[in-house]
């Protein structure tokens, strides 16, 4: 079976140094203080193999890829290119190491859907030969394609599922995925997968179903309550086009009148603002034929004024004895025709008085007779106005008496459509329950014969042999008798399942379950990714830390002593396939100087995963 093999895994950004950690095709060491991104990098890992989730670091900010460079199993290179938070993956033949801006070779689904024929998992588990191999699904015998999670969970540990008290061989612990993870572990200690099978539900299914039968039932006389009519669904959807046709026909009618009622209020803006202006030109003509009206009988009265002083002089200078009327001057003192000078001269100066008030009304009456007509015209003109401006009021209220209808009949048939609209999607609901119930209804008995769900004993004997050889060359103590229970889906070590020890021990074992399956399938040409990431596999039992492992029991437990430590790394040294190792402590020297090794330290040396700048903390 071919496996994989890690190059390296890089985060990229545009105008970021690049974060970066190449893998040694042995054994790689990334260890140094808490808090600089090792078990990151774990994560990181387990996301670019089909990982939903990863939560990024502050100093992940500005990064916008992450690239794992891998090596296929017939020697060819595969860079696998994601960014946060996405689920394509683009896929490319080539070692890339930095911000990829070449188009992809393939576009993939990052997590794996059984109904998606183009999945990261589907590409890689034919790149492996392991594309048609079928895992156990139920106890019935259904089965389904072996999938990438399946695996890389096997061979990628996180340091909070090293500790869990979870088996190693269970990914999720649920009773729904517990026939496929123990079907897994069958497949790789046996390199066989199980035959595909038309099988039907066992009894504990069909009591399920039985169940889901009576709740479907429930839920359509529920819901066919909710209809509002006894209509056929048929029925309906001829109502729902009859009424969209009149929805159609409504909306028409509803806009023509609209714009009907907006041109009328655009004529009734032109119709007010003309009237405005004549009222204001009458008014302004008016004032002024009110005022030239008082010129001109000002001047008419002037005129009759001199006509009167001009008889009355003549009369009084020539007929009156005694003080002249004219000068004053006392009749000893008058010349003869003294009167008659006087009522001569006085007569001139009204006639000239006379003619020029004569020339000015002569000159006013023009200009009263224009305006008088200028008045006239404008008054018949603001009737013309006013008679169309009542004109348009009538429009409007027309208008507005057809819109208001419109408008009502209109929300009536949308009203009438959503009722139609709801009926015919709880008609839907309830075909889709039928359609479920008649499913479940309809499924088949359960075969006579299922496949084998168990390993063989001798399989198992020889898994267990090289499970104790791991533990006793770690030199843990007290560990006898350990093994794979098949039965249980557990490891046990001393006689104890894992769950039942302290934290301690029970990273120890997963780690070497872990390595010893990889070791067990490398060896004999079994499937399996061919490399294992452990983070912080082996811990120094002091004592049981009850704050934050609430759920160790009050057992007491085995010491592990620091020898532990450099006898896994040498182990590891000899590790058949690649191993990625993640701690807090200083590897052994014989490590240092045959391992390629990454120290993260705030010291001296590299920070942590992520470059950062001066004063920032490491990542």
């Amino acid at each position: 079976m071919g496996s994989l093999q890690l190059v390296h895994l890089t985060y990229a950004g545009s105008g970021k140094p690049s974060a970066q950690i190449v893998f040694g095709p042995e054994l790689t060491a990334i260890y140094g203080a808490s808090d600089t991104g090792k078990t990151f990098i774990v994560r990181s890992v387990e996301y670019m193999l089909g990982g939903a989730q990863l939560t990024m670091p502050s100093h992940a900010e500005g990064y916008t890829q992450i690239l794992l460079g891998l090596l296929l199993p017939d020697g060819s290179p595969l860079t696998l290119v994601r960014r946060p938070g996405t689920n394509s993956t683009h896929v490319h033949h080539e070692d890339l190491r930095d911000l990829v801006h070449r188009p992809a070779d393939a576009f993939v689904n990052s997590v794996h859907n059984a109904r998606s024929k183009n999945s990261l998992s589907v590409h890689l588990m034919r790149a492996m030969g392991l594309d048609e191999v079928l895992i156990r699904k139920n106890e019935a015998g259904g089965t389904r394609s072996l999938a990438l999670t399946d695996l890389v969970h096997l061979s990628v540990v996180t340091e909070d599922r090293m500790i869990a008290m979870r088996s190693p061989v269970l990914r999720t612990g649920t009773a729904t995925t517990r026939a496929a993870e123990t079907s897994v572990m069958r497949l790789l200690l046996t390199g066989e997968g199980d035959p595909s099978i038309d099988t039907g539900p066992n009894a504990g299914q069909r009591r399920v179903n039985r169940g889901q039968i009576s709740l479907l039932d429930q839920l359509v006389i529920d819901w066919s309550a909710k209809l509002e009519s006894n209509e056929s669904e048929r029925d309906l959807r001829d109502r729902l086009a009859r009424i969209n046709t009149a929805i159609d026909a409504q909306s028409n009618a509803l806009r023509a009148a609209d714009e009907g009622h907006r041109e009328a209020v655009r004529d009734r803006m032109t119709h007010a603002r003309r009237l405005a202006v004549l009222d204001e030109r009458l008014a302004e003509v008016s004032d002024l034929l009110g005022r030239f009206r008082l010129l001109e009988d000002q001047y008419r009265s002037d005129l009759e004024r001199l006509v009167m002083v001009n008889e009355a002089g003549s009369i009084l200078g020539y007929f009156r004895v005694g003080t002249c009327v004219f000068c004053g001057a006392d009749p000893e003192h008058q010349h003869p025709g003294h009167s008659q000078q006087e009522a001569t001269q006085l007569h001139i100066a009204v006639q000239a008085e006379a003619a020029k008030t004569t020339a000015l009304l002569n000159d006013l009456l023009p200009t009263i007779a224009d305006l008088a007509s200028e008045q006239d015209e404008g008054a018949r003109t603001w009737q013309a106005v006013k008679n169309g401006l009542e004109a348009v009021d009538e429009r409007i209220a027309e208008a507005e008496s057809q819109l208001a209808p419109l408008r009502e009949g209109l929300q009536e048939l949308l009203e009438a459509r959503s009722a139609v609209e709801r009926s015919l999607e709880l008609h839907a609901r309830i075909a889709e329950l039928e359609d479920k119930r008649s499913r479940l209804y309809g499924e088949g008995a359960v075969p006579a014969t299922r496949p084998a769900a168990y390993i063989a004993a001798r399989v198992v004997n020889d898994f267990d042999s090289v499970l104790q050889q791991t533990l006793s060359s770690w030199d843990v103590p007290a560990v006898d008798n350990s093994g794979y229970d098949q039965y249980n889906a557990e490891i046990r070590a001393g006689g104890r399942p894992r769950a039942g020890r302290g934290k301690g021990v029970r990273s120890v074992l997963h780690s070497a379950f872990t390595t010893s399956l990889a070791r067990f399938c490398i060896e004999r040409d079994l499937p399996h990714l061919g490399f294992v990431v452990l983070d912080s596999p082996v811990v120094t039992y002091r004592q049981p830390v009850k704050k934050n492992f609430p759920q160790d029991p009050d057992l007491p437990d085995v010491r592990i002593e620091s020898t532990v430590v450099d006898s896994f790394y040498e182990d590891m040294l000899a590790f058949p396939g690649q191993a990625v190792i993640i701690e807090n402590g200083d590897p052994p020297l014989g490590v240092l100087s045959e391992a390629t090794t990454y120290h993260f330290t705030a010291a001296d040396g590299r920070p942590g995963f992520f470059p950062v700048g001066p004063g920032d903390s490491t990542i």
